[in-house]
């Protein structure tokens, strides 16, 4: 995989080279580069080759992101705007005595499927060009997509206040639904669909 190319370059080669890895499994979203061209994850990216071998690869950072160092981006804003979503359960009503949870039938849990898997690697939010034009304001398809898993989970009591926080032009409206971010997902999400769910539902 070209993570392993990227550690043997570091560890043989230059020790200088700079970039983000842990689990090496798609799991934690490190790895997130832009390999020939492509967004993805370093760990899952196989070495091109051609008919004389290892064929030459090109490796950027994550596109329009403020780079650290290397292939280090700056996070910082993606996950200011994670956070303003508040990407946590709230609920208006108190557990009855003797609960413990709050329980979801299957098909609730169902529901969520497609997005509980985001690992929040950024890839789809840097290939979108709605994100690249207008970063400050408009979350991108991974915010959205953490938005609308908020919205479906049936142990969540604030639905109506958390999609009318994603109406207007610069935030939903913003989406233009080229889908660049369920092409770019490594994960194999649609980010695209989710967003067209909540459009319909803002109406």
């Amino acid at each position: 995989m070209m993570l392993d190319v990227l550690l043997e370059i570091k560890n043989k080669h230059d020790s200088g080279l700079t970039f983000r890895r842990s689990c090496r499994e798609g799991v934690c979203g490190s790895c997130a580069m832009n390999i020939n061209g492509k967004n993805c994850l370093a760990c899952l990216t196989k070495v091109g080759r051609d008919e004389g071998g290892i064929a030459s690869t090109v490796v950027l950072p994550l596109p329009h992101m403020f780079v650290i160092k290397d292939l280090v981006v700056d996070m910082t804003h993606f996950y200011q705007q994670y956070k303003s979503i508040e990407p946590w359960l709230k609920t208006k009503h108190q557990k009855e005595d003797g609960q413990r949870e709050f329980l979801q039938s299957k098909e609730e849990r169902a529901k969520l499927d497609g997005m509980w898997e985001c690992i929040l690697c950024a890839c789809c939010n840097t290939s979108c060009p709605s994100y690249w034009w207008n970063t400050p304001t408009f979350p991108g398809p991974a915010i959205l997509l953490q938005a609308y898993k908020m919205i479906a989970d049936s142990r969540d009591d604030f639905a109506k206040e958390r999609m009318e926080a994603l109406r207007g032009e610069m935030k939903i409206g913003r989406c233009h639904t080229i889908r660049n971010c369920s092409n770019a997902c490594p994960k194999g999400l649609n980010p695209a669909e989710k967003i067209l769910q909540i459009k319909g539902m803002l109406g």
